[in-house]
């Protein structure tokens, strides 16, 4: 007679529930389009669920894929939603302006066609300036901001007047500034794959988007920053990079991630999805 004995039966079980475990279906996740308060079409993903939602806003020149690296992670807890604002990625180009409040009206548009109520909304880069827009105008929909290497990070925004001199350089030949621009942002010691693919795909974005975003992210700087800031409607926190990890947070709102650059989430997606979750979860004990 056969009999399977209790080192075998383990062994069975433990693949069994392996196997089921892989099985497992992922987060639910969906993908729309919605009009922009200007008719432009927004695209946008939504994956998990949950009664807070993370919203995710990606940088100049990137778009929703840039957050792949946090999607499946924070799924699990939360309803999670990316978009490409207009002129990027799957969204629509009719823009001739590509300015800040524009595209926090993208993000409020997504909000509201999902009836989100409870909202995080999370900006990278020229993501900051953007949620703080759509903040604006979904304010008692926010219940906190996340500005990844965004705000109060050191760097020196040109004054108004030094804002043309500034994108010259793209205008003339947008990809080549755009991939040295984008390399100069990461440490030596990056990962020269995640380094390469990122500097060609922004180098690859559409040049009349991404100049007219870049001037318009630029006066959004020097003219409109400080008012709009003091007028939040939800606290924000600041995930910051700090390459040599030789720096200190610049405030209490301010938490640094040693050794890696401007492009946080995709360096070191563990420590950055760490970081972040502790920060929506003081949000949510609010």
């Amino acid at each position: 007679m056969f009999r399977i004995t209790k080192s075998a039966f383990f062994t069975i079980a433990v693949f069994a529930s392996l196997l089921l475990t892989a099985c497992e279906p992922g987060p639910p996740k969906i993908t729309g389009t919605v009009p922009s308060t200007d008719g432009v079409p927004i695209r946008y993903h939504v994956a998990g669920k949950g009664e807070t939602a993370l919203v995710f806003v990606h940088g100049w020149s990137c778009d929703s894929s840039y957050w792949d690296g946090q999607v499946d992670r924070f799924a699990r807890n939360y309803t999670v939603v990316t978009l490409d604002l207009a002129g990027h990625g799957e969204s629509g180009m009719q823009r001739k302006v590509y300015g800040m409040p524009a595209f926090g009206a993208d993000v409020a548009a997504v909000v509201k066609k999902l009836d989100l109520k409870r909202v995080v909304l999370i900006g990278h880069s020229m993501g900051g300036p953007v949620i703080v827009e759509a903040a604006g105008k979904i304010p008692k929909r926010v219940i906190g901001l996340v500005g990844v290497d965004t705000f109060n990070t050191g760097f020196q925004w040109p004054a108004m007047e030094k804002i043309p001199e500034f994108i010259k350089p793209f205008k003339k030949d947008f990809p080549k500034n755009t991939e040295d621009m984008v390399r100069s942002m990461f440490p030596p010691k990056a990962d020269a794959a995640v380094v390469d693919r990122i500097a060609k795909d922004m180098a690859a974005a559409p040049p009349a988007v991404g100049v007219s975003a870049m001037h318009e992210l630029l006066v959004w700087a020097a003219r409109d920053a400080a008012a709009a800031l003091r007028t939040l409607p939800a606290p924000l926190r600041n995930i910051n990079a700090d390459p040599e990890g030789k720096n200190k947070p610049k405030g209490d709102d301010v938490v640094l991630v040693s050794g890696v650059g401007h492009f946080i989430p995709q360096e070191d997606p563990a420590r950055f999805n760490r970081v972040l979750g502790e920060i929506v979860a003081q949000f949510e004990r609010r």
